[in-house]
């Protein structure tokens, strides 16, 4: 092999190395200054005109309302398949002392953000991305732009903000009716036989102290990725997207942000 058809080959293998590396940091790097701006921009009393609150509203109304029955649903299916069967086999293995540790630890802590961010994802996100995609697509955006708008603060900003708030809305709905639904199949079994109330002070009394945080930290941090990573999905699009390859990438993009995000934070917590 001569030395100009080596070197050829090894440039093609960066360049396309480099093409996929910064395709994929390119939407991350634009997610974490648009979080920025998100928060920056919500902070100023001059961004909540009556468009602005107008759509928050409208979104959280979608995001909470639309997702409250999918919610209530995945709660009692894991409150039978996950509770109910944590305490039980806790209690047979005569370990009952952990039965408040291991729910607040599994449930609360890590499947409960997950499972919200991916109802949230597919009952709002995915209409959210739909709707701006299509007003990328045609020019809408760009008319706005013209005529003084700006869609980042029209758009992504109470968008994503009312996902945030409905995220933890969700989350602490979630949280309860999958602890709630759990014991009342243990009650009915007789498998435990204490008062609810003194199953959820048992699961409450078992919180880590930095968890009081973090949970309800993971709850908002779960909307709030999914509601801008959809809005960015929606806005930076080319001429040969559509929603046939829209759909896909931002479902993958809300997916790998929930997993990302709730992995940082568990990262963060357990250093301190």
């Amino acid at each position: 092999m001569k030395t100009p058809s080596r070197f050829t080959i090894i440039h093609r293998f960066v360049a396309f190395l480099g093409h996929i590396v910064r395709s994929y940091l390119r939407f991350l790097l634009l997610m974490i200054g648009a979080s920025w701006g998100v928060f920056n921009e919500g902070m100023l009393p001059s961004t909540w005109r009556r468009p602005v609150r107008y759509e928050f509203w409208r979104s959280l109304r979608q995001v909470a309302g639309g997702g409250l029955l999918s919610v209530i649903v995945v709660a009692i299916i894991t409150g039978f398949g996950i509770v109910a069967q944590a305490v039980f086999w806790l209690g047979f293995a005569g370990m009952n002392q952990m039965i408040g540790s291991v729910l607040s630890t599994v449930l609360v802590s890590e499947i409960a953000p997950v499972l919200v961010g991916v109802i949230l994802l597919g009952r709002a996100g995915m209409l959210m991305l739909a709707e701006m995609s299509d007003l990328t697509m045609r020019g809408q955006m760009r008319t706005l732009s013209g005529l003084g708008i700006d869609p980042f603060l029209g758009f992504v900003v109470p968008r994503t903000l009312a996902m945030m708030l409905g995220g933890f809305t969700l989350g602490t709905f979630f949280s309860l009716i999958a602890l709630a639904m759990g014991y009342v199949v243990c009650w009915v079994k007789g498998i435990v036989t204490v008062s609810i109330w003194s199953f959820m002070f048992q699961v409450v009394n078992s919180v880590h102290p930095l968890d009081y945080f973090g949970i309800p930290l993971k709850f908002l941090s779960s909307g709030f990725v999914v509601g801008l990573c959809c809005c960015l999905s929606g806005m930076d699009i080319t001429t040969d997207d559509n929603m046939a390859t829209l759909i896909p990438r931002g479902f993958s993009r809300g997916i790998l942000s929930i997993l990302i995000i709730n992995v940082v934070v568990d990262i963060v917590l357990g250093s301190i």
